[in-house]
């Protein structure tokens, strides 16, 4: 049976349980669970963590603790009874250990690392604190140790500041919040310390200055490595100060043996000693550590003669000093020891021996010798801090070491009163003795003894120094040959007390012989005593004693011989008539000095005291000698304290008449003496004489005498010295008084109590009249009433012991109600005043109640006055922290009402105000007035605060009523209100407490929800009715709202074990304030309508905390202002505006959620139902839901690491949201400028002008005047129009997007001319006109398109199931764009195919992504169809202001015919409508509407026809109206595409398709279609006819072969067609065949063997640029280009033998170059990525890109014109392919659009015979020559405009030579720089350096290769050597010959100029040598113009190969032949005058 635990409550998890039996509760190691029933040894309980699932666990895994249950039964509540550090460490670290794993995850791995070592140290505490083996100080210190790192930790990890009273954590509802607030300040204080917690709260009120912290080091000698003394030493370490040139502490003795070690083996390792007692004075002066080494040994240390060996000797050997001042620093800094090494310096000349130290410490380096080594004394040295006590306790390991106690000198700072000592230090200072008739000098030594007063030798009385015992005689070291020595040696005598008197010390002076024997022979002696005949001790002086002679024969038995001697000169003066004839003589010459100084707590020095002790025996002389009192030291008075004070009782009452004045003063002068820091300590002892040696039991009567009769004094006197003393001893006069009336009355049984009672009443009358006096006057009256102020409290006590509470009480009142009550009478004295009653109010007094009712009233009154005057208001803030702590402690026992009553009355109006001030004044930073301490204003305010929220604490419901009541109007009332909501609202707004005051922060916000419930009624009362005020009500429901939305109270963000905490003990205060507000906003009733729309904002704000019951109660309000509007005016606009401006400005600061957009339509849907204006609510709120998911959708991509397409596409959608939906223009232009600045930020210029024109098209051309906004100024409408205008032109021009800037050009233009701003115009002017230069010559890419689809669930809302088109970013392609797309979206899974998605994929919640290339449908067809438009503007016509984008799907239909499959080929044609076009303000834009059509196979042909007739009428109409001067090869490649259709079969197999009868009896309902295919072809062979015309017209000679080629296709071609289509014969003169080409060119070439064909694949450029097949023009699919890459054709029709290779024919579709539309995107993106020119190449290395973008890309590059084939001139191969790759590999501009032409790309790096001069941006042309000829030399050009020149390889596209080479060609130079490898379309792979001889052999026709004929990987090998590597000079022959270059003129017309412009010869690309021009045929007289922006692909000749086994043999370099000079003039004339080839 289970049954209920009486017990077994509480236990620790000590096995994990996994909770594997049935109700079984899982349980981790280390978690506490509650019991709460048993059976069988299981338990039934819950764990603390969950404490909502109960369940079964076992007994044995739960170690059970004791703890106590409260409300027994279901409810129980369980507290372990533990220590409440202990449970508060477990907490701590159960909270900590989660944060502690995010540190690690968040990278902070310092932060990590520490607390893990924290943590560590806490569990190692908490082990200690259970295991209960400490002492309470142990425990003490462990708590102190474990508080310390909680609050560390608490702090780093940003937790909640704990408050603590000795180390225990501190109930709040126990103490006062002035309590509370001080025990926050000591723990922050504490925590930044990170020291010892300082338990008391920091004293204010001018208690007596704290004790001084005395200071010691501990010094320890490690060793003496520098001892090559080889004798035992003796090493004396002492403090030296070196400003005072004196010794200030004893020493320190320690005795080494020969080795270095302690001559004592136990001594090893405790060789070390304490310096204590050094005051804070001492460390700041300037201290050395000196360290003496004597050594013991023989006289001399290397003179083994002098003096026999068994003799030892004291000699000096060395010294070494430390600064102290230097190592401070780091000892203060580390708590453990430090080391040093102290250099030991021998002595140069021992009679400075005494001095060396100084010579030392001042550097006097002649005086003494440094070590030969750095070695010497190590010591180590420790600081420590503290009494020695302390120090005994915290290091205990010192002291085991035996460590040796070394003084000071003299008595510390402060003397205890138990110190017993009774020191004589004597130092040895000199003496002169006389030669004695020796010829060298004596050796002096001293032998001292201490003999009693019988001649006894005292024993053990002599101290060398600490750490050695005492011994009973005394030898001085030993200076050598020196009868003047100086020895400065300091003795220490501790002599017992009982033995100094009658004592006296013994002198004997011996000469050390250095001869054989060696004795020391006595020659003098010399004596003092150590006390004089009057009693005191031997003055601290020096005493030069008279040295008498003596022999060893001599005896000193009977002392008494020579003690009647004089021992000095004083002495000699006091007894003159000595007989000489006694035994001992006077040596008059010699003298020795010694000095003395007493340290003694028993013994005097001073006459003056032992006459007062005596006193009895100068019975005449007692007013003097209590006179004299005055003038001995305080060391000497405190010592004889208790004797001191018997004798001036005695005294007085010997005498009360004649002494008692005098006695009075001498006690008033001790009294104040133990007032003295350095005798505070003697206050103990005054106290235990008065308790119990005290017996003056008449005493009482005089000193109550004189205290008043000094006080009535006091008006008159002018010098009040004398009564200021007496009123600073007020507390021990009053002892004295009292205690001897008690011992009066014990005597007498009660006698005389009246009188007594009576004389203490005048007393205070005195202490009144004192204090009434008004000081303004008289300053020494100030003075005496302050002393009298500050000793007042400290006599309650006193009198307490005498009188009852209340009449000590009246006493006081009385006493404090005389003081002035002006706060004007002088600050100083306010201060004064005020610490009194600080000091009466923390008195013993002040704790009954019977005493505060008498006492408060005053102490408010002067506290009220100070307060009202803003006067001292630290202090007075004190004294009410310590009222209300008083309050807070009796409230808890008794009753208060009465007392809380008053301070209501007289405090919280002032207290309010004060509050009020100090918060403006914090705001404006204003310092405090009056404020005496340098706290700063937050302190303050925090005071004040903590006060006013005490007393609203302590207040009842009656206190409240009173409160109310007590107001005389409702003005007053008003006012209150007004002041104690601002006050509350200030609180909450400038967070007064830290962020990590918690449980401060809560109980503020508890008392304040309290004090709101009590004041709200009182306003609903008064201020409702016909006496609404709307600033009472504005400023209450201001406070709820800042109140509700406080950070501490959002529970969500606190962690569940804080939220349970709050919640147990405070409930959710933010619901409680909302309930008020709700009821107080129903109480407005019709006055609801002042706060529409004032409160909608703050009330939205309130609804938007995530708390559900605040947003229940909150959101149905909106709903009764809308109903209040609506009545009132007809609608709700105002709630409508203010409601979406406010929702957008609190969505973006973070605040909404998913489930408030639910709520808040839910509820308001709901409440709307019932209105009669129910659809304009409800779309209105339907608007306002919308509105909240595009703002939480921007808000989410604006906080996450989104990326900048995703934040563009929220702020787009939001708003055109704002613009369509809301039509809110302000929120409208805000998120324009948002918009504006995300697309400035991704550079997106074109877009960001866009956005910003939305802005411009809503203003006028108008004056009115528009505020400022945003950054715009205040301006008129016009102003700011232009501004934009201008901003916007701009971006335009960034963005290249000039065509869009020129109407804005224009605009702006008519506006400055109707204002006749002409200059202004001529700048706009010419801006128009530079756009219109940068159309025609700047390069821009044309970008692709791509089309997206966002499907699935887990898009943002605005893409959600959506698809969109995108502008592509330039070089961007579809493997990019996607990837981009994906990194965008990571979660999301691209789909692999282009169908539409089902409603599976819609609905699921998953991201999927759709993403193809589409093709621009261009609008503007006209453009682009006229034919002289040059292609560079029409190439922005064909990308720009597009809405249509079409995707085209091959597909099959049917069974696939594999003889010809375009019977079968069908194309899925998708065409997509956008919301907008694009480029605008995005790069996105939603497709509006999609179009799908299926196109048959015979549309796609007619498509395809018509396409390809347009483009070649385009082309033929050029040449004919010459817009494409000179090159022929466009024309050339486009027929010869169309004639000779190699890959796919051209137009014939559209004849096979859709002529056959079969098709046409299979399909009646084509035959018109058919009819229009026929038509077409007819057009097409009646357009080429024309074309072969300009192409017979134009052609160069050197293709000539091609022409003839292209005839005979053509007429094949005819033919083939004469059957079906007749009217075909017919054939234009030019196509007849009849104009041969030139024979003498033309050699028939040979066929080519499979061997070569290999070649070809393996080293030709065919393979490294390797073509791509396109299908012919009459058989491909006219979009093939423009599926996208989601489609490939396919190519079975492709040849797959060798021979295919060279008999293919090129055969351009529409979407090769010269197509109108489709190709580009694909050209210009289809390199891959790294081939893409990037950045990051340097320029020399970046043709490789260049030339890539020349040449279209492997994929979808069209079959074109190849290199030339290598004509032979002279057996020479002709310069001109090397000129060209030259040209080709040059230095160009970074070329990014495939769109221009090559000369408008190659621009060369450095100026070379290749540049213009350096600032033009021109291209030289290539030179078109005749065949065989190679380039002209180039020479600089004159300048013309941008691009009038191009660069064109068409001149190269000459006829091909059908000779096979004979000769190899130039050999390429290895490059000494690095290799770039080279990418599969890469042009520099063109030339594969694996080569060493480029040959070619021809075949007729221009070949077209598809990737599809190479048998291998289309990737090249690696490259080892590319173009780019090739030095300049690799051109030159061998011999670098320096030919001149020849000069070429354009035309006749400017030979000077162009002779003049001629450039250096060239530096960076030499051309090769004897180059000369041939025929030309007619050429223009200008360069050629650029036409078509696509650009003819270069192929090189398939012809360029090489033997195999010339593959690895070097070649010999060939050297040009010269050419005869007539040539050269022939092409010279040919070129300026267009000689015609006919």
């Amino acid at each position: 049976m289970w049954s209920p635990t009486e017990e077994e409550k509480y236990g620790v998890v000590i096995c994990s349980f996994r909770g594997t039996v049935p109700q079984g509760l899982v349980l981790e190691l280390g978690e506490t669970v509650q019991i709460l029933e048993k059976c069988e040894g299981w338990y039934r309980g819950v764990s603390i963590k969950k404490p909502s699932v109960k369940g079964i666990f076992p007994a044995n895994y739960i170690h059970l603790k004791k703890a106590i249950v409260s409300n027994r039964g279901q409810y129980e509540t369980v507290v372990p009874l533990e220590d409440s550090v202990v449970t508060e460490v477990t907490a701590t670290l159960q909270e900590w250990a989660v944060l502690w794993k995010q540190l690690y995850v968040k990278h902070k791995v310092d932060l990590f690392y520490k607390l893990r070592h924290v943590m560590n140290e806490l569990i190692d505490l908490r082990r200690q604190l259970l295991s209960g083996h400490l002492t309470q100080d142990q425990v003490r210190e462990v708590k102190r140790h474990l508080t310390v790192r909680l609050d560390w930790g608490n702090e780093h990890l940003g937790l909640d500041l704990v408050p603590r009273k000795d180390f225990e954590v501190v109930d709040s509802d126990q103490i006062s919040v002035s309590d509370l607030y001080k025990m926050h300040l000591s723990s922050r204080h504490s925590v930044q310390q990170s020291t010892s917690q300082v338990d008391t709260i920091r004293q204010r009120h001018g208690e007596a200055c704290r004790m001084p912290v005395p200071h010691h080091f501990f010094l320890s000698l490690k060793s003496f490595t520098y001892n090559t003394i080889g004798e035992d030493t003796d090493v004396f370490f002492s403090l030296y100060d070196v400003r005072e040139g004196k010794q200030i502490s004893e020493r320190f003795m320690v005795r080494l043996n020969k080795n270095g070690g302690p001559r004592n083996p136990e001594k090893i390792d405790r060789m070390c000693a304490l310096f204590t007692d050094l005051s804070s004075k001492d460390m700041k002066r300037d201290l050395y550590i000196v360290a003496h080494v004597i050594r013991i040994g023989r006289m001399l240390l290397n003179d083994s003669k002098k003096g026999p060996p068994h003799l030892h000797y004291r000699r000096p050997y060395g010294c070494a000093v430390l600064s102290i001042m230097d190592v401070l620093q780091s000892l203060s800094e580390i708590k453990e020891e430090k080391d040093f090494v102290l250099k030991v310096y021998t002595c140069t000349n021992e009679n400075e021996w005494c001095q060396i130290h100084e010579n030392i410490i001042r550097k006097s380096s002649t005086k003494y010798t440094a070590p030969s080594s750095n070695y010497g004394l190590i010591i180590s040295l420790q600081l420590l801090r503290g009494d020695m006590e302390q120090i005994r306790r915290e290091n205990p390991m010192i002291f085991n070491r035996g460590v040796s106690v070394t003084r000071k000198l003299g008595f510390p700072d402060v003397i205890m009163p138990g110190d017993i000592r009774n020191d004589l230090y004597l130092t040895l200072e000199k003496g002169d003795f006389e030669r004695g008739g020796k010829s060298v000098q004596k050796n002096i030594e001293v032998t001292m003894y201490v003999l009693y007063a019988d001649g006894e030798i005292l024993k053990d009385c002599i101290s060398l120094g600490s750490g050695e015992p005492s011994r009973s005689a005394y030898h001085s070291f030993v200076l050598y040959h020196n009868n003047s020595p100086r020895w400065g040696e300091i003795i220490k005598l501790p002599i017992p007390i009982d033995r100094f008197r009658g004592s006296h010390l013994r002198f004997e002076f011996r000469h050390c012989s250095t001869k054989d024997k060696g004795e020391k022979k006595l020659f003098g002696f010399a004596f003092t005593p150590l006390m004089r005949d009057d009693g005191t001790t031997l003055s601290d002086d020096i005493h030069e004693l008279y040295v008498y002679k003596c022999d060893e024969n001599s005896t000193f038995n009977n002392h008494a011989l020579y003690l009647g001697l004089p021992c000095c000169k004083e002495d000699y003066n006091g007894c003159p008539n000595i007989p000489s004839s006694l035994i001992f003589q006077r040596s008059t010459k010699e003298t020795f000095s010694v000095s003395t100084q007493l340290s003694s707590t028993k013994l005097t020095q001073n006459v003056d005291l032992l006459a007062l002790l005596k006193w009895k025996a100068y019975p005449d002389r007692v007013m003097d000698i209590l006179g004299r009192l005055r003038h001995v030291s305080g060391e000497e008075i405190v010592k004889f304290l208790q004797d001191i004070l018997d004798t001036l009782f005695v005294v007085l009452d010997d005498n009360t008449e004649k002494y008692g004045l005098l006695v009075f003063q001498s006690l008033v002068f001790i009294i104040n003496l133990l007032r003295d820091s350095k005798y505070f300590h003697f206050r103990p002892v005054m106290d235990t004489y008065i308790q119990k040696h005290f017996a003056g039991a008449l005493a009482y009567k005089e000193l109550i005498r004189c205290l008043k009769w000094y006080m009535d004094r006091s008006a008159e006197l002018v010098r009040q010295d004398h009564i200021q003393e007496a009123m600073r001893a007020l507390e021990y006069l009053f002892k004295f008084i009292v205690q001897s009336r008690i011992l009066y009355s014990r005597a007498t049984c009660g006698m005389e109590e009246e009188q007594f009672r009576s004389s203490i009443q005048e007393l205070f009358q005195s202490i009144r009249f004192v204090l009434s006096l008004d000081s303004r006057s008289s300053e020494t009256l100030i003075f005496t009433q302050a002393a009298l102020l500050n000793s007042f409290p400290a006599i309650f006590d006193e009198l307490l012991q005498m009188f009852t509470v209340q009449e000590v009480a009246e006493f006081v009142r009385g006493t404090l109600g005389s003081m002035p009550s002006t706060v004007h009478i002088g600050q100083s004295m306010d201060v004064v005043k005020l610490q009194s009653i600080a000091r009466t109010v923390d008195s013993r007094l002040f704790s009954f109640s019977e005493s505060r009712r008498i006492l408060l009233p005053v102490v408010l009154h002067h506290i009220h006055l100070h307060l009202r005057q803003q006067k001292e208001l630290l202090i007075c803030s004190g004294i009410l922290s310590s009222i209300f702590s008083i309050i807070k402690t009796s409230s808890l026992e008794g009753d208060v009402v009465e007392e809380v009553e008053m301070m209501v009355e007289s405090l919280l109006d002032v207290l309010l105000q004060t509050l009020l001030t100090i918060m403006s004044k914090s705001q404006s930073q204003e310092a405090v007035r009056g404020q005496r301490c340098p706290q700063c204003t937050a302190e303050i305010t925090g005071e004040y605060v903590s006060c006013l929220l005490s007393l609203l604490r302590q207040m009842s419901d009656t206190h409240f009523q009173h409160l109310l009541d007590n107001f005389q109007s409702k003005d007053e009332l008003k006012e209150f209100l007004l002041k104690i909501f601002c006050v509350f609202r200030n609180l909450m707004k400038m967070s007064v407490f830290p962020r990590d005051w918690m449980v401060m922060r809560l109980l503020t916000s508890n008392i304040i929800v309290t004090t709101v419930q009590y004041l709200s009624s009182a306003l609903h009362k008064n201020f409702t009715e016909t006496d609404f005020d709307f600033k009472v009500w504005n400023s209450y429901f201001s406070l709820a709202v800042l109140f509700i939305n406080q950070p501490s109270l959002q529970l969500e963000n606190a962690t569940p074990p804080k939220r349970k905490k709050i919640l147990d003990k405070y409930g959710d205060m933010r619901v409680m304030m909302a309930y008020e507000l709700f009821s107080m906003w129903q109480n407005l009733g019709e006055h609801k309508i002042h706060f529409i729309p004032g409160m909608i904002g703050p009330f939205l704000g309130v609804t938007l905390v995530p708390q559900p019951e605040v947003r229940n109660i909150m959101i149905p309000i909106f709903h009764d202002m809308m109903d209040w509007e609506q009545r009132k005016n007809g609608n709700f606009k105002q709630v409508e505006a203010e409601l979406i401006d406010k929702l957008d400005s609190l969505v973006s600061e973070g605040k909404g959620d998913e489930n408030y957009r639910e709520l808040f339509s839910l509820l308001l849907l709901e409440k709307i139902e019932q209105e009669t204006w129910r659809e304009t609510g409800i779309s209105f709120v339907t608007s306002v839901t919308r509105l909240m998911e595009r703002l939480l959708d921007y808000r989410d991509c604006m906080k996450g690491d989104e990326t900048e397409n995703k934040k563009i596409g929220c702020t787009v959608n939001l708003m055109n949201f704002y613009k369509s939906e809301i039509n809110k223009e302000e929120m409208y232009i805000r998120y324009i400028h948002k918009l504006c600045d995300m697309h400035l930020q991704a550079e997106n210029y074109t877009e960001a002008a866009f956005t910003l024109l939305l802005y411009c098209e809503l203003l006028q051309w108008e004056d009115r005047p528009l505020r400022e906004f945003l950054h715009y100024p205040s301006q008129s409408e016009w102003q700011r129009k232009e501004g934009l205008c201008r901003k916007i032109i701009h971006y335009f021009n960034k963005g290249k997007s000039w065509e869009f800037g020129i109407p804005l050009c224009r605009e702006l233009a008519i506006q400055y001319e109707s204002l006749y701003d002409y200059q202004s115009l001529s700048w706009i002017r010419k801006m128009e006109a530079t756009y219109y230069d940068n159309i025609m010559e700047q390069q821009r890419l044309e970008p692709e398109f791509f089309r997206v689809g966002f499907y699935g669930r887990k898009f943002p809302f605005f893409l959600r199931n959506k698809e969109y088109v995108c502008r592509g970013h330039d070089y961007e392609r579809l493997e990019a764009f996607q990837q981009r797309m994906l990194s965008e979206f990571p979660q999301a899974i691209a789909m692999q195919h282009p169908n539409h998605p089902d409603d599976s994929i819609l609905q699921c919640d998953a991201q999927y992504l759709q993403i193809y290339a589409v093709t621009p449908i261009p609008d503007n067809i006209d453009v682009l169809q006229m034919d002289r438009v040059p292609d560079r503007i029409k190439s922005f016509y064909r990308v720009n202001n597009i809405r249509k984008f079409r995707y085209d799907r091959p597909f099959h239909k049917g069974p696939k015919d594999k003889e010809n499959e375009f019977k079968s080929l069908w194309i899925e044609r998708t065409t997509l409508t956008l919301t907008h076009s694009l480029p605008g303000i995005s790069r996105w834009f939603e497709v509006e509407r999609r179009e799908l059509v299926e196109v048959s196979p015979l549309e796609n042909a007619i498509q395809v026809v018509e396409n390809k007739n347009q483009e070649l009428r385009t082309l033929i109409s050029q040449y004919q109206h010459k817009q494409m001067h000179g090159n022929i090869n466009l024309l050339s490649m486009c027929l010869n595409g169309v004639i000779d259709a190699a890959v796919n079969g051209g137009i014939a197999r559209y004849q096979e398709a859709f002529f056959d009868k079969d098709y046409i009896t299979k399909h009646p309902g084509d035959a018109e279609k058919i009819t229009q295919l026929k038509e077409l072809m007819q057009e097409q062979v009646h357009v080429l006819g024309v074309g072969l015309a300009v192409h017979e017209k134009f052609v160069h000679p050197e293709m000539r072969p091609l022409h003839k080629k292209l005839i005979d296709q053509f007429q094949m071609m005819r033919s083939s067609l004469y059957h079906e289509l007749p009217g075909l014969d017919k054939l234009s003169p030019a196509c007849s065949g009849s104009s041969t080409p030139r024979s003498n060119v033309l050699v028939s070439h040979g066929p080519m063997s499979p061997e070569s064909i290999k070649l070809v694949h393996r080293h030709s450029p065919l393979n490294m640029l390797g073509s791509v097949r396109h299908s012919s023009s009459s058989l491909s699919s006219h979009t093939s280009s423009e599926t996208g890459n989601l489609v490939i054709l396919t190519d079975s029709s492709v040849g797959e033998t060798a021979e295919d290779m060279y008999h293919m024919q090129a055969s351009p579709s529409t979407s090769s170059l010269s197509s109108t539309h489709s190709a580009p995107s694909q050209m210009i993106n289809s390199a891959p990525s790294s081939a893409r020119g990037s950045p990051s190449l340097p320029d020399k290395y970046r043709h490789s890109r260049e030339m890539m973008m020349l040449l279209p890309a492997h994929r979808d590059r069209p079959s074109s014109a190849m290199y030339p084939a290598a004509i032979m001139e002279n057996g020479q191969p002709p310069n001109f392919q090397r000129a060209l790759i030259q040209q080709m590999i040059g230095p160009c501009k970074p070329c990014s659009d495939p769109n221009l032409s090559v000369a408008e790309k190659a621009v060369p790096a450095a100026p070379s015979s290749w540049s213009l001069d350096s600032g033009s941006r021109e291209a030289l042309p290539f030179l078109s020559a005749h065949a065989g000829s190679v380039l002209a030399p180039p020479v600089p050009p004159r300048s013309l405009p941008h691009g009038h020149y191009s660069l064109h390889f068409d001149a190269f596209h000459h006829q091909l030579s059908d000779a096979p080479p004979a000769l190899p060609a130039r050999t390429l130079r290895k490059s000494p720089l690095h290799p770039i490898p080279a990418s599969p379309t890469s042009p520099q792979s063109g030339l594969d350096g694996s080569n060493s001889t480029l040959s070619g052999s021809a075949s007729s026709g221009v070949s077209s290769l598809s990737e599809s004929n190479f048998g291998h990987s289309s990737e090249p090998p690696p490259r080892t050597d590319t173009m780019d590597s090739v030095p300049s000079q690799a051109w030159n022959t061998d011999e670098d010959l320096e030919t001149p270059y020849l000069p070429v003129r354009y035309s006749l017309s400017e030979p000077d100029v162009l002779e003049s412009l001629k450039s250096q010869p060239c530096r960076s690309h030499s051309a090769p040598t004897g180059v000369i021009p041939q025929d030309t045929m007619d050429p223009p007289a200008l360069p050629p113009k650029p036409y078509h922006s696509r650009l003819p692909n270069m192929e090189n000749e398939e012809g360029m190969m090489i033997e195999d086994d010339d593959k690895h043999r070097p070649l010999h370099r060939k050297v040009s032949q010269p050419v005869s000079a007539g040539k050269e003039e022939q092409a010279r004339v040919a070129w300026e005058h267009g000689i015609s080839e006919q």
